[in-house]
């Protein structure tokens, strides 16, 4: 099946995910200082959210226990935060589906469109190419 259209992002969709305290798994994060995600976290984190670190490592970040799948991570979980290849993101969306996840929020340059129609389809919010550092202060948010 091919995707014609391309996605869009829904501003209330964005506000509401950043203001709405949740519990965001943040695939891709892991102790590396030098990575986007390690500061993106701290950033959601700063917002009121709960982060969970999603990594190979399954490393402590951010004073959160890590996990290294989805599927290892208990609990509910709001929001799958996307740091990885675009080529590797259907997987992760995939996952997030199966595990129940509210929403997927593919950071910037992260694009999957057949992959957000698919969360879509499932019931899930979808946000893609953006990052809430970014979006965040456009709303007010520090």
């Amino acid at each position: 099946m091919s995707i014609h259209t391309q996605h869009a992002n829904e501003p209330a969709t964005i506000e509401r995910l950043l203001r709405t305290p949740g519990r965001w798994a943040v695939v891709g994060l892991s102790a590396n200082r030098t990575r986007t995600a390690y500061s993106i976290a701290s950033y959601v984190q700063g917002l009121g959210h709960e982060i969970v670190p999603v990594h190979p490592k399954a490393e402590t970040v951010h004073g959160a226990t890590g996990y290294a799948t989805l599927a290892d991570v208990p609990g509910e979980i709001d929001v799958v935060d996307i740091f990885v290849n675009s080529d590797l993101a259907g997987a992760v969306v995939d996952e997030a589906i199966a595990r129940g996840a509210k929403a997927v929020w593919m950071q910037l340059g992260v694009i999957d469109e057949e992959a957000a129609a698919r969360a879509r389809e499932a019931g899930l919010d979808v946000v893609m190419d953006t990052c809430p550092a970014i979006e965040g202060p456009r709303l007010g948010l520090t």
